[in-house]
């Protein structure tokens, strides 16, 4: 819970060995699904720091997540497909909130911000980063300094 932003997530209990209910659903994420997220989280962070609302355009996430469509991948149409479902799962979670004013731009949940630390947000980044090829990275890696 964040009292300052008046937001709020459940997670389930840590019950151990305990055989209790379950009461929330969980979700499994796609790789694509979590690269989203880090990608979301990452400029909600930068929103944040300059005191912005965090506003992300579709075509935006659809570049982004390009670097991690493999070079010999022949079905443009279909990676996009996949990219616009994982946008759609990450909606029907709260996480992207549609603008009224725009078809393609969402603003990004501040519960985001409850639901992954910033050290785990840097694991998953390097871990994912180390899996895209290295000129690729050296792009990315270019651009987040260049917003920096």
């Amino acid at each position: 819970m964040d009292r300052d932003l008046q937001i709020a997530f459940t997670r389930g209990a840590q019950t151990g060995e305990l055989d209790a209910p379950v009461l929330l659903r969980r979700a499994q994420l796609t790789f694509l699904d979590s690269v989203l997220l880090l990608h979301l989280r990452q400029r909600l962070t930068q929103a944040d720091a300059q005191g912005e609302r965090a506003v992300v355009a579709q075509d935006e996430i659809l570049e982004h997540l390009r670097l991690y469509e493999h070079s010999a991948n022949t079905d443009r149409a279909g990676f996009t497909k996949k990219v616009r479902a994982s946008i759609e799962k990450i909606k029907e979670h709260s996480i992207l909130l549609k603008i009224r004013s725009s078809d393609d731009r969402f603003e990004i949940s501040p519960t985001l911000k409850l639901m992954f630390s910033a050290e785990e947000i840097q694991a998953l980044t390097g871990l994912y980063r180390r899996m895209t090829p290295q000129e690729e990275t050296e792009v990315a890696q270019q651009e987040e300094d260049t917003e920096s």
